[in-house]
């Protein structure tokens, strides 16, 4: 069977997140997901990833530099970055910083390493991310979530590959880390359940079609913190991405793909 990660993003923005994103790890639904640890939730978050999470599903660094902490506006950080304008000592402080925080919580290196928006492959920030992770983990590099949506996925999907992903597959292949291959999973955040269930089997049939691992980013949350949702553009979208992904039809949409924690 062809294999594929599905991969949960934004672990540690909030309590809605959080507990839909570990019940369905729990539940086999999930295989990955990637976390915010400039959050001021993350402690409290990273302490329900125990042992029997870890085996389930990869735990890796959801890097960021527009939603916590000392964050750029997404659009002025890419401008700064096409122009290399970025301070590479801020990017390297703030990389360790995070890597920092996530091992301290963890107990260990993150399993992989995405980006918060897809920064992570902008120019700069990815040439830095390289130098750093092979500084500190050698022996044991994490594997890289490249944001290659294909070309069905339109404007937006074009915008993100853009935004570096060959040039940040390219680097990560030459010092011999192991990549995702096309990124799965985007959308407008505008659709109906329904719709995303449409979606969903629309990605699935593509990965079955992937040349290598490819990985399915999903943005679940539940109805259950009122509070989650005032701070969160996008939160009726995660609730219908949950709603899909804890049903039965997601065994059905699943079929005939093996959902793998990493690329190798």
């Amino acid at each position: 069977m062809n294999p594929i990660i599905m991969s949960a993003d934004d672990y540690a923005y909030s309590a809605s997140i959080d507990e839909a994103i570990i019940k369905l790890i729990k539940n086999d639904r999930l295989s990955a997901t990637s976390c915010m640890v400039l959050s001021p939730r993350w402690k409290e978050a990273g302490k329900l990833i125990n042992p029997a999470i870890r085996k389930k599903a990869s735990i890796g660094l959801h890097l960021d530099f527009t939603q916590f902490g000392n964050a750029y506006p997404h659009g002025k950080l890419i401008l700064l970055s096409l122009m290399r304008r970025l301070p590479k000592e801020s990017i390297k402080i703030s990389i360790n910083k995070q890597l920092d925080a996530f091992e301290e919580v963890i107990g260990s290196s993150p399993d992989y390493v995405d980006g918060h928006q897809h920064i992570h492959q902008l120019p700069q920030i990815r040439d830095v991310l390289i130098e750093v992770l092979l500084e500190r983990y050698q022996n044991n590099l994490p594997w890289l979530r490249i944001a290659k949506p294909p070309v069905s996925d339109g404007l937006k999907g074009l915008i993100i590959r853009l935004l570096g992903a060959n040039a940040l597959e390219k680097k990560a292949l030459a010092f011999n880390f192991k990549c995702s291959t096309e990124l799965l999973g985007v959308y407008a955040f505008n659709t109906s359940p329904a719709a995303y269930e449409l979606m969903l089997s629309k990605w699935i049939r593509q990965a079955k079609k992937s040349a290598g691992v490819p990985a399915l980013m999903c943005h679940p949350a539940i109805q259950k913190y009122s509070n989650d949702k005032t701070n969160d553009p996008i939160f009726n979208a995660r609730l219908n991405e949950y709603q899909v992904l804890n049903s039965e039809i997601i065994g059905h949409i699943l079929d005939g793909v093996d959902v793998v924690k990493s690329p190798a």
